[in-house]
């Protein structure tokens, strides 16, 4: 399905080219991505044949904040760039992360000693950090700079998260003494302005966005280059202007995309995933989640608090449970999900997408109408209509279309380059990949940022730091948050084969947590048996995501459970229960009297 826009574009570069027009093939399998760039690539070419010197002063004018559905800059935010609206955080934002008038470098450097395709936590950690250490490196970016994190990921999401977190705390202030206003059944009344928490969010995004900006990557002495970037050669990329950089050593960051599923009808729905859902304007009554991940769980008791319903539907019975994740954590997450208002459909598929109602894309209040059938594992169907249907089912990388073969880079579609514990490719040791575009690594911003320290280092300095040296935690912003790193349960050890012991302690017992009133929660650390070394954590409490640092940091300098017993925490702290772990560790070595 091409849009009005789009179908104009291809009007206009057919006009001005009488060769017959290449046809563009977009499989079911094609993600959105993949069309926003081709039609980038359809724009370029398109006003660069018919431009006159009024319409290349209109290209090279910076973003400007505008309304009006119709207006170019407005239509090539959204058709090229993916973002709405056209706000003035949002052209802050697009002015540091891919401005329009940014010129490229006239002359390439005769040699780079690193490139980087891609702009987000991997490709700028990397230029950035090698041009700081006197290395002559630049990096391409082909979208918008920051990547997912900062543009359609962890920033918007936890800007998103603190609203919510907002709306359920008023819903308790009765609870603490406290009275703002009251229904007329006596119970708090909230409202939220869900403009408002678009609007918070969009300014958020816009304040972080010059750290991950052009001027603060060309600030190192690291050079910019605005565009597409593919492999030519083993040792030479092209960016889309016809520049070649001729590099020593390559860093493939290209990140990911959510994975659409095979379901019949989803490919032409108006489906929503995490590359569209922070630009929706109007809260959406109904929403239907497929998947039950960090981005699925974290969203539907998000979307919950603000008043939509939402039904999460998944594959498994339990959560976490194709990823040998705690089941004490999957039952209190659910737990906690369903008390707001979340309803889980378990050991069930969606069988079919109906739309009703495509929605208008020149008007940002109107929502489709979708129709999702729904399977259980007992044969029964169902239907839920629903205005939102967000697509969480999981990540696939950025590997397409850059020329892997011409540098004899090996990749998995799924998987993503195969690297070895160095992070570079298995089959041209000159080519590094990191993030989520790399195979069988987490896929996390702060795993991303990691590998590229060690590939600047590797790459560089001819190092040996390994990938698999990395202690990296996880977390899950729901409330209660939830947090691992490592072996994180007694599960996951067993599929390790590796026999473990497993120390608890619960937050109903922890002053701070029962002064707060937040006492669903528990602290479990994983050692191996016997010896107190510890080799994993899971916590699940309101601010687990602080708490498990100090099991990382455990880990990684190899102080044991002992340790963290005899470090003296301060009083009350939810962190406490850390070292009740430790303690309880110690007490079963005490000597005893008698």
């Amino acid at each position: 399905q091409l849009s009005t826009s789009t179908m104009r574009l291809f009007s206009a570069f057919a006009s001005a080219h009488p060769l017959p027009l290449p046809l563009l093939l977009l499989s079911s399998s094609s993600s959105r991505s993949q069309l926003s760039h081709s039609t980038s690539c359809l724009r370029m070419a398109a006003s660069s044949a018919s431009s006159s010197p009024s319409d290349e002063a209109a290209l090279a004018a910076p973003w400007s904040p505008s309304v009006e559905p119709t207006d170019p800059q407005v239509v090539e935010a959204r058709e090229q760039l993916n973002l709405w609206p056209l706000d003035e955080s949002n052209t802050v934002l697009l002015n540091e992360v891919a401005p329009r008038n940014y010129e490229n470098p006239n002359d390439p450097l005769p040699l780079y000693d690193l490139v980087a395709i891609g702009a987000g936590a991997g490709g700028l950690v990397s230029s950035k950090q090698s041009a700081r250490r006197g290395a002559k490196s630049a990096m391409i970016s082909d979208h918008l700079a920051g990547g997912d994190c900062l543009n359609v990921g962890c920033v918007p999401s936890k800007a998103l998260i603190k609203c919510a977190r907002v709306a359920s705390e008023a819903r308790r202030l009765s609870e603490f003494g406290v009275v703002v206003g009251a229904s007329s059944n006596g119970d708090q009344s909230v409202s939220v302005n869900f403009g408002k928490v678009m609007e918070r969010m969009r300014k958020i995004r816009a304040t972080i966005a010059p750290a991950d900006g052009h001027d603060g990557t060309t600030s190192t002495g690291a050079q910019v280059f605005q565009g597409r970037g593919k492999f030519v050669s083993p040792d030479t990329i092209q960016v889309d202007d016809g520049k070649l950089l001729k590099f020593r050593k390559a860093v493939i960051a290209t990140g990911g995309r959510a994975a659409i599923p095979p379901v019949e009808g989803l490919i032409d729905a108006p489906y929503t995933t995490n590359a569209e859902l922070f630009n929706l304007q109007t809260l959406p009554p109904r929403m239907v989640i497929l998947g039950a991940g960090v981005v699925a769980l974290e969203m539907a008791q998000t979307f919950a608090s603000f008043g939509s319903d939402v039904t999460v539907v998944q594959r498994s019975s339990y959560l976490f449970q194709s990823k040998g994740g705690d089941v004490e954590a999957a039952e209190i997450i659910q737990t906690s999900l369903e008390e707001e208002g979340v309803r889980f459909l378990s050991e069930t598929t969606v069988s079919r997408v109906e739309t009703i109602r495509p929605g208008d894309e020149n008007d940002a209040t109107s929502l489709p109408l979708m129709k999702v059938i729904i399977n259980s594992s007992k044969g029964t169907e169902q239907e839920i209509e629903c205005e939102c249907l967000l697509v969480a089912t999981g990540r696939i990388p950025n590997v397409e279309n850059l020329g892997l073969e011409e540098a004899n880079v090996d990749y998995d579609a799924r998987r993503g380059v195969i690297i070895n514990d160095l992070a570079q490719s298995s089959t041209n040791p000159n080519v590094y990949a990191v993030g989520d575009c790399a195979a069988d690594v987490p896929r996390l911003t702060h795993m991303s940022g990691e590998m590229a320290k060690v590939v600047v280092q590797n790459a560089l300095f001819d190092d040996d730091w390994k990938i698999s040296s990395l202690v990296v935690p996880a977390v899950m912003y729901t409330h209660p948050e939830c947090a691992t790193v490592g072996l994180a349960s007694e599960d996951a050890a067993k599929k390790a084969g590796v026999e473990v012991d497993v120390y608890r302690a619960g937050l109903e017992h922890n002053d701070r947590a029962i002064t707060e009133g937040d006492r669903k929660g528990f602290v479990k650390i994983v050692t191996e048996k016997g010896s107190g070394r510890i080799l994993g954590a899971t916590i699940v409490a309101g601010r687990a995501g602080e708490i498990i640092n100090e099991v990382t940091l455990a880990m990684k300098h190899n102080i044991g459970l002992d340790g963290i017993g005899r470090n003296i925490h301060s009083y009350p702290t939810t962190g406490e229960a850390v070292m009740g772990c430790g303690l309880q560790f110690i007490n079963s070595k005490w000597k005893r009297l008698g």
